[in-house]
């Protein structure tokens, strides 16, 4: 569906006309652009806009499918970038991606969303309050949804670091470590970060073109020089966001390995545990076994006092291997 659509001169919104060529040789004649939005759009929907804007097939399917990587690619008539908002869920501890593709022209910006956690309705509030912004043309609007998103990336990872530390808490404490669950936790943990991962690391490239840092060197149409600073400023903060997930990741993995070795420990001290006990059981056993082979002549079998001098023997070994045992704390 068609959310928003709306012409802007200097920085100033107006009402442009409902059919979208007009709409679009308006805004060239008096230096403007116009910004269309369009929410999960069928294929007919989305046919208008593709006709009008002369928006190239392939980027088109990518815009109706979604499930894309972050990417910038470069057409004749337009440039298409993707992007994926991120939003966090404290309560599940579940990290939930959205897809925003861009195309920009040479007077035109066309936003389609798929998913959640979309920051465009913010953007388009935001620049609609700072004229002198939007006042720069379309890549304004490009640099709006990036910094928006990217912004949000930070408040992403400083909400799983939080998390975190509450995760490693609970692993370590006396407690919590041998839990059923705990490796679970971890993994969960784990899958969510890859999945933020995914939203935060393919995007470094795309960025790092609109900066003009690009190993190739060739500049990206559409994208004024003067908007380069801008774009340079989000990519600093994307980069921001790599190093704290890559943190968040080596972390995770650091604590599950700590998991693991804790498991093992407490294995092990269980199965000393038993081994010490089991030593304890043998004695007795033997002992009885020994006497209880009906040998005719076996040393002291027919003394008085042969039976309580073998339960006393019992004892005082049993007696010598409980101390000895608890010393090197095996019980």
């Amino acid at each position: 569906m068609i959310v928003d659509c709306a012409v802007y001169r200097e920085g100033r919104r107006t009402e442009g006309p409902r059919d979208f060529s007009d709409a679009l040789e308006q805004a060239r004649a008096s230096g403007g652009f116009v910004w269309i939005g369009l929410h999960e759009p069928t294929a007919d929907e989305f046919d208008l806009v593709t006709q009008e804007f002369g928006l190239h097939p392939l980027a088109v399917e990518d815009a109706l499918k979604a499930h894309q990587r972050p990417k910038l690619e470069v057409y004749d008539d337009s440039l298409f970038m993707v992007l994926k908002p991120v939003a966090y869920e404290p309560d599940s501890d579940t990290v939930s991606t959205g897809e925003i593709m861009i195309f920009l022209g040479d007077a035109f910006v066309v936003t389609v969303r798929h998913g959640g956690g979309s920051p465009l309705n913010a953007v388009r509030n935001r620049l609609e309050h700072e004229p002198d912004l939007l006042g720069k043309g379309a890549t304004s609007v490009v640099y709006a949804i990036a910094d928006a998103a990217v912004d949000h990336y930070l408040h992403v990872a400083t909400e799983l670091q939080t998390d975190l530390e509450e995760l490693e808490t609970d692993v370590f404490s006396p407690d919590g470590g041998g839990t059923q669950h705990t490796a679970s936790r971890i993994y969960t943990f784990k899958r969510q970060i890859l999945e933020f991962r995914r939203a935060t690391g393919p995007l470094t490239q795309p960025m790092a073109r609109l900066t003009g840092a690009d190993t190739s060197g060739a500049p990206v149409p559409f994208v004024s020089k003067k908007a380069r600073p801008f774009f340079r400023d989000v990519h600093d903060h994307l980069m921001r966001v790599n190093e704290s997930v890559e943190n968040l990741d080596r972390l995770v993995s650091d604590i599950l390995s700590a998991h693991l070795a804790q498991v093992s420990v407490q294995q092990n001290d269980d199965m000393r545990k038993i081994s010490a006990w089991a030593a304890m059981a043998v004695v007795p056993t033997m002992v009885a076994g020994i006497y209880g082979m009906n040998f005719e002549h076996m040393p002291e079998l027919r003394w008085e006092w042969s039976y309580p001098m073998v339960i006393l023997l019992m004892v005082v070994l049993e007696v010598l291997l409980y101390r000895m045992f608890r010393r090197r704390g095996w019980m």
